[in-house]
């Protein structure tokens, strides 16, 4: 999973070939909302929850996977919107090949980040290299 840092998705494919790149559906949100006016804010940002929100039963989106043209005034308004999300799109599309429970964890980068979180706090605190087995005390 990406956050939308340009280089990204071809680095890592770069050195894991066979890896699924997807870019975080949120920071992709947070991005298209940049261009709206806050006055419109409800009404895109209940058009673009369609795009990857589906029922947590259904394998696949309801509609073919196309990547969204602007979802306020008939694409007018805010043509950047789409653009945006054309250009990510190769990205975006993996999401949707998993069922509806796992797409509601990994929309987004926090579990990822949760977890590398956590691994940096218990790396200091117990060392590099652990011991396996704790060492004796002297006792007299």
């Amino acid at each position: 999973m990406v956050d939308g840092l340009k280089g990204g998705p071809e680095a890592i494919t770069a050195v894991f070939p066979e890896t699924i790149v997807q870019t975080c559906i949120v920071h992709l949100l947070r991005n298209s909302m940049d261009f709206v006016s806050y006055k419109d804010h409800k009404a895109v940002a209940t058009a673009l929850k369609d795009i990857y929100r589906t029922g947590p039963l259904m394998p696949k989106p309801p509609r073919p996977l196309s990547p969204p043209s602007t979802p306020v005034h008939g694409g007018q308004k805010y043509p950047d919107i789409g653009q945006s999300w054309r250009r990510v799109w190769q990205e975006v599309i993996p999401f949707f090949s998993f069922p509806g429970e796992v797409r509601r964890i990994i929309y987004a980068t926090n579990a990822i980040e949760a977890l590398n979180s956590k691994l940096r706090r218990a790396i200091p605190a117990r060392g590099h290299f652990p011991a396996m087995r704790p060492r004796p005390s002297c006792s007299i």
